[in-house]
């Protein structure tokens, strides 16, 4: 199992456990995280899911690709530590995790 810590923008937090291979964004959904709605369902075509990952974390993540780039530019509240949720494949390495939603996903 990865586990991975989820904070919210009131600074709450939820610790998951998902199977390697999963998205993040399918981790926090099936495990009802808040701030993730992932309207488009993994589809990489609404930026509803965007996290902010921690900067620790966040090369070991891999490089956005350009439709996840294209996407995040549509949020209003994009970071350099933005990336897609459903973008990211859950591995051993991922474990431990630390992610934080925006206040508010566009």
């Amino acid at each position: 199992m990865v586990k991975i810590t989820f904070v919210d923008n009131s600074g709450a937090s939820q610790i998951v456990d998902a199977q390697p291979g999963v998205s993040l964004m399918r981790a926090a959904v099936d495990n009802g995280v808040n701030g993730i709605s992932a309207d488009c369902g993994g589809a990489c075509a609404c930026a509803t899911c965007q996290v902010y990952v921690a900067d620790e974390w966040f090369a070991k993540t891999g490089a956005p690709a350009e439709d996840e780039q294209a996407m995040l530019g549509f949020t209003n509240s994009v970071r350099g530590n933005s990336r897609l949720s459903c973008q990211i494949t859950l591995t051993a390495a991922l474990d431990g995790m630390v992610v934080t939603t925006p206040e508010q996903q566009t």
